[in-house]
């Protein structure tokens, strides 16, 4: 069934979260095919796009099939934040998303992430500055707050209405709960009450059934996940056993590499496919045995052939 953020039509409330290092073009197709209805990118950062780094530039592709897809920027200059919304406007993709979230050291650091839910004038400012420069529509993740001493969230989600964002997501832990600890689901319902604009659910989502449950619940927009996706895909489908065969889970991995090898060039990286890879194998009795077989690999063309390798070992059922 189709529904709304906004402006942007999706075909599912299943969203797949923005994570570094992992939510790239391959990878968010991936999670198309297996059924969410929007994917967001890498978190990509507003200084180097405007000087056109080429790490920054090489999170941009996109293309049709995996529409709608939002590009998250971060950032704590408003200038430049606004200068970057300008530019990844330019691109083919249905939105912009501005981290509030992100708990790493090296962006808490720079003000950006989630050190923007103790700083709401400057959130304000920011928010106000991509929705003025983006002709794309314009959402924000947030977290719950700092610490649970400031909670936030309710506060910066309606200065990002006020300012112009047209969705909240809400990872409903705090800077200090980092991804640990249930989610407060009381903030979530708290931000639906603050605000008219969509409000998507995140964070603690391990399966398509708890996805579910908590739509179900709260009655929020969507729900999004990220981890949990991670090695599992099929989290997304309605119909596929959340706890797959042996077969099925290389078969998923297959055709993750396939996408990989048609969309990264030269050919994907090493590091990045191994992270990726093992992570289909968690939960089975044989899964710490073939990571150390998957990290022992040394090449990319290695780590393809052990795979292809391992498929013909298991029965296909």
């Amino acid at each position: 069934m189709t529904s709304s953020l906004g402006p942007i039509l999706i075909k599912s409330p299943f969203i797949l979260a923005p994570m570094a290092g992992c939510t790239d073009l391959p990878f968010r197709l991936l999670c198309r095919e297996y059924g969410a209805g929007l994917c967001y990118s890498e978190m990509i950062d507003c200084q180097g796009l405007v000087v056109q780094q080429q790490e920054c530039l090489e999170l941009l592709p996109t293309n049709t099939t995996e529409q709608p897809v939002i590009m998250q920027l971060y950032g704590s200059d408003p200038g430049t934040m606004g200068e970057a919304a300008a530019i990844l406007s330019e691109h083919p993709i249905a939105g912009i998303d501005i981290n509030m979230g992100c708990p790493m050291e090296k962006i808490i650091q720079q003000g950006a992430g989630a050190a923007l839910m103790k700083n709401p004038r400057l959130a304000e400012k920011i928010i106000a500055a991509v929705c003025k420069n983006s002709t794309k529509p314009v959402t924000v993740k947030i977290r719950s707050g700092w610490n649970q001493h400031t909670i936030t969230a309710p506060e910066i989600a309606k200065i990002a209405e006020g300012a112009g964002a047209q969705a909240i997501a809400i990872h409903a832990r705090t800077w200090s709960d980092g991804f640990t600890g249930p989610i407060d689901h009381g903030v979530i319902q708290q931000i639906m009450k603050s605000v008219s604009i969509p409000v998507i659910a995140n964070g603690d989502i391990t399966s398509h059934e708890q996805g579910v449950a908590l739509l179900k619940k709260i009655g929020c927009a969507g729900v999004m996940v990220g981890r949990a996706a991670l090695g599992a895909p099929w989290i997304f489908s309605e119909t596929v056993n959340q706890h797959p065969s042996m077969a099925y889970r290389i078969k998923a991995l297959l055709r993750h590499l396939e996408l990989a090898e048609t969309h990264l060039t030269p050919e994907p990286s090493l590091s990045k496919i191994r992270n990726h890879a093992w992570k289909y194998f968690r939960g089975t009795t044989t899964g710490p045995a073939i990571r150390k077989q998957i990290d022992a690999t040394t090449s990319y063309t290695e780590l393809r052939t052990f795979i292809h390798t391992l498929a013909e070992r298991v029965p296909q059922k």
